[in-house]
């Protein structure tokens, strides 16, 4: 199968960090604050957040702790689990915001959530969970790769943090095992159909190689071999003795 490069690989984290650093950028030239673009829970209001809230940061270090993390776990999924790396992504975006704007700020006054670090949250379970789910070599390894690389990730989703929206970190960590269970049986699915067509995959080629044995040498009975093989002793005979 064809390899994707690089470039294929992270294009839509790459344009979606890209678009990011363009709204901050636009934000910060026109002196606007986005904040009420962000979820406000449970308010007609605040289901506009649903949407852009991911969009909107408060400045550059909030900015920058989610670009990195994005791209890198974007190129992950988009390149391991290609099949459903999109789908997952929009799932976990909109998905953690609904959660969030439906269960956020019970205990305490209300306020706007922004920030694409639910998202990233998701991202950083997906990887996890996925490896959990389906227990393949390779979703183990990246399981255990995400987990070295974003173990300080777990203290974002304790209660009581000021300034902090531990909820969108929660929800969006439980939006991403959800979506890794929902896609689990389809990139099995996709995993079968590779196995099985990986050895036929360039057949006309493969017919062409010289074999060791013929390919059908354990397909015929002991019997039919002997046969064959008197059939082309005679064969022989005959044509010597034509040539005499």
């Amino acid at each position: 199968m064809k390899q994707p490069k690089l470039l294929e690989i992270i294009k839509f984290p790459l344009l979606f960090v890209g678009l990011l650093w363009l709204l901050h950028l636009v934000q910060l030239a026109l002196g606007d604050r986005w904040g009420f673009l962000g979820v406000f829970p449970r308010s007609v209001e605040g289901l506009k957040g649903i949407l852009f809230a991911p969009l909107i940061h408060s400045g550059f270090p909030h900015l920058l702790s989610n670009s990195i993390p994005m791209l890198m776990l974007g190129g992950i999924i988009f390149y391991f689990y290609k099949r459903v790396a999109l789908r997952s992504f929009i799932l976990i975006y909109f998905l953690t915001g609904f959660v969030v704007w439906a269960l956020a700020n019970f205990d305490e006054p209300r306020s706007y959530h922004i920030g694409a670090s639910g998202v990233v949250y998701g991202l950083v379970a997906f990887v996890f969970w996925m490896g959990i789910f389906r227990r393949s070599l390779r979703s183990i390894i990246l399981a255990l790769i995400v987990t070295v690389m974003y173990s300080g990730y777990f203290a974002g989703i304790l209660p009581d943090q000021e300034g902090i929206s531990w909820e969108s970190h929660l929800y969006g960590a439980f939006v991403g095992i959800f979506t890794a269970y929902f896609y689990k049986e389809e990139l099995e699915l996709e995993e079968e159909e590779e196995a099985n067509y990986a050895p036929f995959a360039n057949e006309p080629e493969r017919a062409a190689r010289p074999h060791f044995l013929p390919r059908d040498a354990f397909e015929k009975t002991r019997q039919q071999r002997e046969q064959e093989r008197l059939q082309q002793n005679n064969s022989g005979w005959i044509s010597d003795s034509t040539l005499d």
